[in-house]
C-alpha cells in the first residue's frame, strides 16, 4: 500500500485514504481472494531473483559512477546513471531503493538540484520515485533535498517544476509535520502563482491541485490561502473543466478551503456559487453516478459557503438575490439532495433576525412545512433534520413566533414526536422551545398535551444522547415558565417530570439551572400539594442547600433557590428537612452578598425561616 499515493492516484491524502479502506474490505472478501489471488511457482520465483540479480548488478556499477561523476559534474555520465537508477526503481521498486539508500546516494542528491543542469528533471524525478517508499522519505528529510527542492519551484522549465512537486509531494506525503514545513517555507504563495501561470499543462495543473489539497487540510495553511489569489484561480479552473475527473480534483480543494470565512467571501467574489448552481442544473435530472456525485458535492459546497456571515448575507441581498431565490426553488423538488441542501441553506441565511423576519414575511415557513410533511413516514431523516434546523432559526425573533403558530408549525413539528432518531429529536425539541418562548397560549396548550410530556420526561432520561436529554429538560421547564398555568404543572407532575426538573438544578450551566429552578418555583407555588412527594423523593430541599452553600453559585441561582425555600416551607414534610440542615445560618451569610438583590431576598428567606422555626 506504500505506493498508493497521491503521485500515483492523482488525489489528495483524505480520498486515497478512503480508497484504501474500500480496496482492502473489498480485496479481503474470500470468493475474490479465490478467484483473483495466485501464488508464484518455484520456477517463476527462480526467474524474477534472477532478472532482479542482473539488474542489481547493473546498479551497483551506476551508483558507483554517479558518486564519480557528480564530483566530476559530468553531465552525460550523471544522465546515464540516472537512467539506469530510474530502470533499477522501476523493476524492484523496494530492493533498489535500499541499495541506493545504503550506497549513500541521496547525500549526493541536493548537489545535482541545479537549475541550470540538464539533468535537474531527472534527479527530481528519482527523488520522486524513491519517496513512494515509506521508508524512504525520512532519509530524504535527511539529506537536505527539501530546500533545494523548493529553490526550483521558481524555475521556468515546466518538466523541472513537475519533477519537483512531485518529489516534494512523496516526501511528505502522510506527515502534517513536513506540510507544515513546507508551508513555513511559503509553498503556498508559489503555487497558486504556477497554477496562474501553467494552468494550460494538465499535468503541472494536477501537480498543484493534489500539494493544495493535501496542505488545505492543515489549519494553518488558510492564512496564506487568503493571502493569494487561490479563489481566482480555481473558479478560472473550474469554467474551464468539462470532465467529472477534473472536476472532482478541483472539488477537493475547494471543500477544505471554503471552512475559511475569509476564502468563503473570496470564493463567493470569484464566481463559485454560480458555478456550482450551473453543475446542479446539469446534474439535477441526471442518473449516472458522476452526476449524483456531482450533484451532491456541489449543493454541499454551496451550504458551506452560506456559513460565512459576510458571504451568506452577500448572497441574501436583502432576500432579493438571484442565488437565494434559486436556493428556494431546491425545497419543493423531488430530489432529496436538493431539499436537503435547500432547508440546510434556509438554515443557514437565517441567522440573523432581519433575514428571519423577511423569509418568514415572503412564506418560506410553508414551503418547509410542505417539505416535512412529505417526510413524516419513513422519510429521508437528513432533510427532516435540516428542515426542523431552519425552522428553528426562523422562530427566533419574537415577531414571527406567533405567525409560525398560527401556520400550524407546532401541529407539523408534533408529527414527528415518535421518531427514533436523536438528530432529529434534538431539532424538534430545540424548534418548539423557540416557538413558545414568550407565547403563553402556545405553552399552554402544548404543555396540557399529556403525549409530548410523556415524550419528553422518556428522553430526560436519554443519557446516551447527551444533546436530546439537555433539550427536553429546558423545553420541560420552558412549558411551565412561559404558561404559568396550574394545569400545564399538573400534567408534568403526572408525567413524572418533577425529579427531572430537580435534577437539572444541578447542572454544569448556569442557564440550565436557573431555568429549572424558576420552574420548581412555578410548582410549589402553583401546586405544592401534588409535588410535595415528588420535591421529598428527589431531595430538592438538600439541593437547594448545596446551590446556596456554593460559593461558586451565581447571583441569581441564590436568589431563585431561596424563592423556592420560602414556597416548600409550605409543605410540613419539605419544613422539616429545611429546619434539620440549619438554612438560617446559610441564608444569614447571604445578607452580606454585594449583591443588592441576594441580600435582601436572604433577609426576607431569614425573616421566614425564623417566623417557622
Amino acid at each position: 500500500m506504500q505506493l498508493c499515493n497521491a503521485d500515483d492516484l492523482g488525489i489528495s491524502e483524505p480520498s486515497v485514504s478512503r480508497a484504501i479502506n474500500q480496496t482492502i474490505n473489498a480485496l479481503s472478501r474470500p470468493h475474490i481472494i479465490q478467484q483473483f489471488i495466485r501464488f508464484p511457482l518455484d520456477n517463476q520465483q527462480h526467474r524474477i531473483k534472477a532478472n532482479f540479480m542482473a539488474i542489481a548488478d547493473n546498479l551497483s556499477d551506476a551508483l558507483e559512477k554517479l558518486k564519480l561523476a557528480s564530483k566530476d559534474s559530468a553531465t552525460d555520465s550523471v544522465d546515464s546513471c540516472l537512467d539506469c537508477l530510474l530502470k533499477a526503481l522501476a523493476n524492484n521498486h523496494t530492493e533498489a531503493s535500499v541499495m541506493i539508500q545504503e550506497m549513500g546516494v541521496l547525500t549526493l542528491l541536493p548537489t545535482l538540484l541545479s537549475p541550470q543542469s540538464s539533468c535537474t528533471p531527472k534527479v527530481a524525478n528519482l527523488i520522486a520515485e524513491l519517496a513512494k517508499n515509506e521508508f524512504m522519505r525520512g532519509p530524504c528529510v535527511e539529506a537536505g533535498l527539501i530546500p533545494p527542492l523548493i529553490q526550483l519551484l521558481t524555475s521556468s522549465d515546466q518538466e523541472v517544476l513537475l519533477q519537483t512537486g512531485r518529489a516534494l509531494g512523496n516526501i511528505c506525503y502522510d506527515s502534517h509535520s513536513l506540510q507544515a514545513q513546507l508551508i513555513n517555507m511559503g509553498v503556498i504563495p508559489t503555487l497558486v502563482k504556477l497554477l496562474g501561470i501553467h494552468s494550460h499543462n494538465v499535468a503541472l495543473t494536477e501537480m498543484c491541485l493534489i500539494a493544495f489539497g493535501n496542505l488545505a487540510e492543515l489549519e494553518s495553511s488558510k492564512e496564506q490561502f487568503a493571502s493569494t489569489n487561490i479563489a481566482e484561480e480555481l473558479v478560472r479552473l473550474f469554467q474551464k473543466q468539462t470532465e467529472h475527473e477534473k472536476k472532482e480534483m478541483i472539488f477537493e480543494v475547494l471543500a477544505p478551503l471554503a471552512e475559511n470565512d475569509v476564502i468563503k467571501l473570496q470564493l463567493v467574489e470569484a464566481g463559485l456559487v454560480e458555478c456550482l448552481l450551473e453543475v446542479v442544473a446539469q446534474t439535477v435530472d441526471g442518473e449516472r453516478e458522476e452526476d449524483v456525485a456531482q450533484l451532491k458535492t456541489s449543493s454541499d459546497l454551496m451550504v458551506l459557503l452560506l456559513l460565512g456571515d459576510e458571504s451568506m448575507q452577500k448572497l441574501f441581498e436583502g432576500g432579493k438575490g438571484s442565488v437565494f431565490q434559486r436556493v428556494l426553488s431546491w425545497i419543493p423538488s423531488h430530489n432529496h439532495q436538493l431539499q436537503l441542501a435547500g432547508a440546510l441553506a434556509i438554515a443557514n441565511f437565517a441567522r440573523n433576525d432581519g433575514n428571519c423576519i423577511h423569509m418568514v414575511d415572503t412564506g418560506i415557513v410553508q414551503k418547509l412545512l410542505e417539505l416535512l410533511d412529505r417526510h413524516v413516514d419513513e422519510g429521508n431523516v437528513t432533510v427532516q433534520h435540516a428542515a426542523l434546523s431552519a425552522l428553528r432559526n426562523l422562530a427566533i425573533p419574537v415577531v414571527n413566533k406567533s405567525k409560525m403558530l398560527s401556520a400550524g408549525v407546532a401541529d407539523v413539528v408534533l408529527k414527528f414526536l415518535q421518531s427514533e432518531m436523536p438528530p432529529v429529536q434534538f431539532k424538534l425539541l430545540g424548534t418548539l422551545r423557540m416557538l413558545i418562548d414568550t407565547q403563553a397560549e402556545a405553552a399552554d396548550q402544548l404543555g396540557t398535551n399529556g403525549k409530548l410530556v410523556e415524550r419528553l420526561v422518556e428522553w430526560c432520561e436519554a443519557k446516551d444522547h447527551a444533546g436530546v436529554m439537555g433539550e427536553s429538560n429546558r423545553l420541560l421547564s420552558a412549558l411551565i415558565r412561559h404558561s404559568k398555568s396550574k394545569e400545564v404543572v399538573k400534567t408534568v407532575i403526572q408525567g413524572g417530570g418533577v425529579k427531572h426538573l430537580v435534577t437539572m438544578a444541578t447542572s454544569e450551566h448556569m442557564i440550565m439551572q436557573n431555568e429549572a429552578l424558576v420552574a420548581l418555583g412555578l410548582i410549589a407555588a402553583l401546586d405544592l400539594v401534588a409535588a410535595e412527594k415528588d420535591f421529598v423523593v428527589s431531595s430538592l430541599v438538600s439541593v437547594l442547600h448545596k446551590l446556596l452553600s456554593d460559593e461558586r453559585s451565581a447571583p441569581e441561582i441564590k436568589y431563585n433557590s431561596m424563592i423556592l425555600i420560602c414556597s416548600a416551607m409550605g409543605s410540613e414534610p419539605l419544613h422539616k428537612e429545611v429546619q434539620s440542615l440549619a438554612f438560617i445560618d446559610v441564608v444569614s451569610r447571604l445578607r452580606a452578598h454585594e449583591n443588592k438583590t441576594v441580600s435582601h431576598q436572604a433577609s426576607l428567606t431569614e425573616q421566614r425561616l425564623t417566623a417557622q422555626s
